[in-house]
């Protein structure tokens, strides 16, 4: 199965080992440390985020380390991107209706009197 990385940060167990990853290179024995699931569950979680292509996953030894690939996470950014275009120009042409009503009201308000 394919996964993608939409996927890989819909979970908040693969949200944080990435911000784990983020900082350092760590053992999947030093990243299960840092959470209240099993280290199966651990090792599962990492195994998608390497499915995805945000987590290169290296043996050495008896040790399999784990780092960070970002770089992926611009699919997610280029997604959001097209979405915040979208609001600001709907906020834009809110702005502009909402100036058009004030002057016509203070336009208005002057043939009042």
């Amino acid at each position: 199965m394919r996964r993608d990385v939409f996927q890989a940060i819909a979970d908040p167990n693969r949200r944080a080992i990435l911000q784990l990853l983020a900082l350092q290179t760590l053992t999947l024995n030093a990243i299960a440390e840092h959470f209240a699931i099993s280290r199966p569950a651990v090792s599962k979680h990492v195994k998608i985020l390497s499915e995805c292509g945000l987590v290169n996953v290296k043996q050495q030894g008896r040790e399999r380390y784990c780092e960070a690939r970002l770089d992926k996470l611009g699919e997610v950014s280029d997604w959001v991107e097209q979405y915040r275009k979208f609001w600001e120009a709907k906020l834009d042409a809110l702005e502009d209706y909402l100036n058009e009503l004030q002057t016509k009201e203070k336009h208005h308000g002057k043939n009042k009197q």
